[in-house]
């Protein structure tokens, strides 16, 4: 139980350091990757898995 208790904490703040990185991103360096600024929760919680 503990374990799975620390994987979920990791994956959230793996998700909001990545929504936080991803937001400080202007759209032309965002469309540069292929990711628009409406996609970024979505991005997020793929990369956090």
């Amino acid at each position: 139980m503990f374990d799975t208790l620390t994987r979920k904490y990791r994956n959230w703040r793996s998700y909001h350091a990545t929504v936080s990185e991803l937001s400080r991103l202007t759209s032309r360096e965002l469309s540069d990757l292929g990711i628009a600024r409406g996609d970024i929760h979505f991005v997020a919680r793929r990369a956090s898995r």
